[in-house]
Order: C-alpha cells, then structure tokens, then sequence
C-alpha cells in the first residue's frame, strides 16, 4: 500500500511535504488536497487509503518534527479534498492527529490543532463520534504551556462547540462522566475550559443539564473558591443559571444536590458558604417532601452559619432556619426527629451563642409538635441540656430553662432538674452566685414559684454538706424576699397564721430554711409569726453570731425598707396589735454592732413607732435603753387568730436540732483543721531535726589504746 501511495503522490512532493520551511509544506499539501480530490472524483477509495496511510506512517509517526508537521497539513488536505465523501475515512485520519496532542514539540501540537480544526470545519457532524476524545485532547491543551497552541486550541474549542450545538447526535449520558471526572481540577485553564462547555451545553434546547447537575455540581462550587477572580464569575454565573432553571422546573432531583449543598455549606471560603447557603434556602422552600430525609443535614448546616463572620451569610442561615422551623413533616413522610435532635445536641456545645440558641429553640419545637417522639430520645440529651445550665450566656441559659420546663411537665424530670441544679449549685459555687437568681426566678414563672420552692427545700432537708445548705438557704431566702416574679408566693406566706395553704407552705420551707438563722427568721417576718421570730432570735447562742450571721442580718436590715416588708413598717403604726414584731425588731437591734449602718437604720425606724397606753415603759433617762413590757392585753393580741394552727415549739426544737447539727459541724471542721496543722507542724520540726542532725559534723576522737599490762 506504501508502494501504491509513492506512485500516487511525487516524490518532490513528499519531499517538499517534510520540509523545514513551511511555506514548502503548504504547497505540498495543497497538491496533495489536488491529487485526492481526483481519486475521490473517480471513486479510487483504496488509493486514498493508501495515501493516508503513507502520511500516517511515514509522517505523523516519523521521529523526525518537520515529518510529523508535514504529516498533519498532509491529513488536512486530504480531508479537504474529500470534502463530502470525508467521513468513510476518518476512522484512519483523526486517530494520528489525536496521538499528535501529545507530541513532545510545542510546534507539533499546534499543527494538530490547526489540522483537526480545518478537518473539523470539512466533516461537520460527522465529527461527533470522536467527541468524547477530542474533549479530552482539548482539556489538556487549554492547559498548555505553550501560549500558540493554547491560542490554536480556543479556536478549535469555539468551532467543535458550535458543530455540538448544532448537531442531533451527540450523546450528553455518554460525555457527563467525562465532564464528571475532570470538574476537581485546579488549574484555572482546564476551570475555564470546563464553564465554558457547561454554559454551552445548558444554553442548547435539546439537552438536559439539567438533569445531570448533581455530577458536576460540586465541581462548579469548588470553584467559587478559585484565586482567580474570572473563574469565580463564570461559576458564579454558571450556577445562578442553573438555580433559576431550577425554580422553573417541575423535576428536580434535590435529595442528591442537598447533600452536596450542606458539604460546601462548611467551606472555609465566604463565597462559596453564601452560595451554598442561598441554594438551600431556595430548596427548602422548593423542595417540599423530597428535602424532608435530608432535613437534619441541611440543619447541621445552617446552625453554624447563622452565627458566621458575614451577615449576608447570618441573615440568609436565620431565614433558611425559620422556613425549616415551619414545615410541619411527619415521621412517615421521613422525617428523623432523632438525626435532628442530634444535630441540635451537636450545635449545643457551638462556641457561637448564635448557634446554641437557635439549637434550643429546634429543641423546643420538637417537644411542642411530638411530645412522645420527643420523650424516646429523652435520655440521650437530657445530660447535655442540665449542662446547658453553666452555660456563659444569660440568653442560653434562659432559653435551657424553657426546654426544662416544657421536659418537667412529667414530674419524676422535674425531680431530676432540681436535683441535678442542686447538685451543680454544690459543685460550681460561682455559678450560684452569678446565675442563682437568675435561674431559680425563672424557674418559678416556668413551673410555678411554689412547686419550685417546695421541692429545694424536700431536696435541702437532706443535705449532707451543711455549709452548702445554709448558703443555699440563703440564696433562695434572698430571692424570695427580693424577687417580682415570687411576689405571689410571699402574699401566700403572709397567711401563714390564717390559711391552710400558707400554712403548709409555711411549714414545707420550715423545715430547710432552719440551715440558716436569718433565713429562719427572714420567714417568720414574711408570715408574720413575730412571736416564734422572737424566739429564734433568743435561742440564739455565742457561736451562731459571727461574722456571716451578721452579714446575712445586714441585708435582712436593708431589706426591711424595701416594698417587700412595707406591711411590716405600716404595722409599726398599732404597736399595740404587734408587740411581738416591737420585740423581734429590737431583739434584731441588740445583735448588731452599734457603729455599723445597719443598726443606725434599724434604730431610726424603731424611733419613728408612736407607743401606745398598751405598752409601758420602764423609767429611764436614755429612751433607746427602755425595755418594751408586753401587757396582758398585747399579748392576747398576737400575730393572728389562728397564731395555735402552727405548732410553734416543735418548730423551735426543730430549729434548735438543726442549728446545734451546725455547731457540731463547725466544731468538727475546726479540730480537724488543728489537728491538720498540727500535723504539718510536727512533720516540720521533723524534716528541721533531721536536717540538722545531718549537717552537724561528728566530732573526731582518738583511737583508744589498751592498757598497758601491769607486771
């Protein structure tokens, strides 16, 4: 066939074919273009073959560049020269020049694309079959490093884009992988290669890029990413497109785009986070029930960014959160209460506050729409919301307490909830100090002041360590006195005396708030037991008055000119009725130290009682010294009709047990601190004797001597 192929074509010709020169090599070409276009108009199909065939062997796979030149050109003219007839033979002429892609001259593969592309504009659509090679060949170049061939690729790009668009055979399944595979490449060149076929290929009516998205969609997101400015505006622009096609059409798969959207919704680039969180924005109001298995990962998505750096980002995530919050799904719809609930549980230890309350308020309205769904994931996150309590942010903190709140409604969790805050409270003092209040008084608007109330102090009867007892007694105790929210349950204490319920509450706070003497008393004045008031205060021995006593009974004194005790000043007006409040008040007086502020308030407001005829006084010259006497008359007159509903002298004895428990205690700790420093004394003088016993040198005697034998 070689042999046919020389006698076809000149030698001269063949020679001038593999010149140096390239004008010699174009002349040649256009004579071989002449020779084939004789052989085609005489139907000679075998010696054309054979004349491929030379160029192929003898050329395009010669060793030598200026052959292999020559050999391309020479492929070209025979196509032209075909013209129409061209594609029963490009099977032998379009596999060369494909191979010459990868030559290793620079120059080679310009002559490859100017060949292909002249070979291209001759066969039209018949070129489709090699498209899925020619892609490919095309994706590499446009990453070449030499700048002519990249220039001579583009201009093959545009013509083999136009013969696709126009063209009814070409096959999207069979190029889709192709595209897929090489949508995670870095270099900018190939990006903008790729876009460009993407935004080419969607803009053509017949085919659905639609459909195939989820394969290369990914690769367009990585992209928003790119260093370079051009690339991020034509996937940009590339994805914008798709998401309105997206709003205008019926079918969508978004199950398999969502999981996509919530992988790049975690990216560490602002752009393609925005991007990504816009789109699901758009899905969760597009989807309906195809987005409902995939609501937990779109929601382990949105929680982080609503707390972002960029508001954009912020405002998109916190609307995308109500629109999630408001579809009503159900569990046969496949709705994964327990894949949100972890989701949730995940977003509660976010270092953004952001985050962690939106988490909650998730936890919130699951609880609202499924209490029993809810309640079968109820041991898995119970531990994390009583931690939630620590929590820095008052926010947070509030919104837990809601949560609780709405979990407490079956009481054995509420049991949990006060054991659990008694338990942190002993454990992590700062935080009584700090959030006591504010927990505690919110706990009582939740669940109710006296429920709260009630089961601390069940809970305090029975603490072991008594010094975090009586500070928790306190707490609450000043909570009580100071706090709006407990007004109702201090109007209920005021009938101590008169009514069964105050009573019982009365009695039910009794019974811990005898940790503490000014808390003990605090609750006598807030019933208006004076009488049972004035004896705590007089079984008060040396070692209860120190240095807290007197603290708490500054506040208590200070307290006493709040609204709170307003009742109790008006009452100082019938100093007949209240003796025993006269009694209290002074016998408050005579603990306090006369040089602090207290006592001078104290005193200024005892000045201020108008004495009646029921009260006598003792002559003396100083009328701060006089000692009130109760007359007959004033003492039947005490506190309350019912004043015998309470037995008083039980509660004195259970008062007195429980403070002499405390002195006990206080005598313990106080041995067990001599006897501890004591200890470490002695091991002192030890280590101090030992030190000096191996530091003093050992004096050096003579060697003895025999005595002498007497003879």
């Amino acid at each position: 066939m070689a042999a046919d192929a020389l006698s076809i074509i000149p030698g001269a010709v063949l020679r001038n074919l593999a010149d140096k020169l390239y004008e010699k090599r174009k002349n040649a070409a256009l004579e071989i273009e002449g020779i084939v276009k004789q052989l085609s108009t005489a139907g000679e199909h075998d010696k054309i073959a054979a004349v491929i065939g030379l160029l192929t062997n003898d050329f395009t796979y010669s060793p030598q560049a200026n052959h292999r030149k020559g050999g391309l050109i020479g492929l070209a003219a025979v196509t032209v020269g075909l013209t129409s007839e061209a594609a029963q033979h490009l099977e032998l002429i379009v596999p060369p020049v494909l191979n010459s892609f990868l030559d290793q001259d620079s120059r080679v593969r310009y002559y490859a694309c100017e060949a292909l592309y002249n070979i291209a504009k001759v066969v039209r659509g018949d070129f489709i079959i090699y498209f899925n090679k020619i892609f490919d060949a095309l994706c590499k170049l446009s990453a070449d490093s030499d700048a002519n061939v990249q220039s001579a690729a583009h201009l093959l790009d545009r013509l083999v884009k136009d013969i696709v668009t126009e063209s009814d055979q070409f096959s999207i399944e069979e190029f889709i992988p192709l595209l897929r595979e090489r949508m995670n490449v870095l270099n900018p060149y190939v990006r903008q290669f790729l876009v460009g076929w993407i935004t080419v290929l969607d803009s053509v009516p017949d085919i659905d890029m639609l459909g195939f998205l989820p394969d290369f969609l990914d690769g367009l997101f990585n992209m928003l990413s790119d260093s370079s400015h051009e690339i991020r505006q034509q996937a940009d622009a590339a994805l914008s497109e798709f998401l309105q096609e997206i709003k205008n059409s019926p079918n969508v798969d978004y199950g398999r785009m969502a999981e996509i959207l919530v992988r790049r919704a975690g990216s560490p680039d602002e752009f393609t986070r925005l991007t990504s969180i816009t789109w699901i924005n758009e899905f969760v109001k597009l989807g309906g029930e195809q987005l409902v298995p995939y609501y937990a990962d779109i929601l382990g998505a949105i929680l982080p960014c609503i707390s972002d750096e960029e508001e954009k980002i912020r405002v998109v995530a916190r609307e995308t959160n109500e629109e999630l919050r408001a579809i009503k799904a159900d569990q046969a719809e496949g709705f994964d209460i327990g894949a949100i609930l972890v989701i949730a549980k995940r977003e509660l230890n976010s270092e953004h506050e952001a985050t962690r309350i939106e988490a909650l308020h998730w936890f919130s309205t699951l609880l609202v729409r499924g209490r029993a769904e809810f309640s079968a994931y109820l041991d898995g996150i119970f531990e994390p919301l009583l931690n939630a309590l620590s929590d820095p942010s008052d926010a947070v903190v509030l919104l837990v307490l809601e949560v609780h709140a709405r979990i407490a409604e079956e009481y054995h969790h509420f049991q949990h909830l006060m054991s659990y805050l008694i338990h942190t409270f002993h454990n992590n003092h700062v935080l009584l100090e700090k959030r006591g209040a504010l927990i505690v008084r919110r706990l009582c608007v939740l669940l109710g002041a006296e429920k709260v109330y009630r089961e601390f102090s069940t809970i305090l009867q029975t603490e072991g360590d008594l010094d975090f007892a009586s500070t928790m007694v306190q707490a609450l105790n000043l909570i009580l006195l100071t706090s709006t929210e407990l007004a109702e349950l201090r109007s209920l204490l005021k009938k101590s005396l008169v009514d069964t319920c105050g009573k019982d509450l009365f009695l039910s706070l009794y019974a811990s708030w005898c940790h503490s003497p000014m808390a003990t008393i605090s609750l006598c004045l807030l019933a208006q037991a004076y009488n049972h008031a004035s004896s705590v205060i007089q079984s008060l021995g040396e070692e209860d008055i120190n240095v807290k006593f007197l603290v708490q009974l500054d506040k208590l004194i200070r307290l006493l000119e709040t609204p709170v005790f307003a009742y109790l000043r008006l009452q100082l007006l019938e100093p007949g009725k209240h003796t025993w409040l006269l009694k209290t008040l002074y016998g408050l007086l005579m603990l306090l130290p006369q040089q602090s502020v207290a006592f001078k308030i104290l005193r200024t407001r005892l000045k201020t009682v108008p004495f009646s005829e029921n009260l006598k006084r003792t002559s003396s010259a100083n009328p701060y010294s006089q000692i009130l006497q109760v007359t007959e008359d004033g003492n039947r007159n005490q506190d309350a009709p019912n004043y015998s509903a309470i037995d008083f002298s039980s509660r004195l004895q259970q008062f007195g047990s429980m403070q002499q428990q405390h002195r006990n205690h206080l005598k313990n700790q106080l041995q067990s601190r001599k006897s501890a420093s004591a200890a470490v004394l002695s091991q002192e003088i030890q280590r101090y004797e030992e030190s000096q016993s191996s530091s003093t040198p050992e004096i050096s005697r003579p060697p003895s001597r025999a005595p002498k034998a007497i003879s």
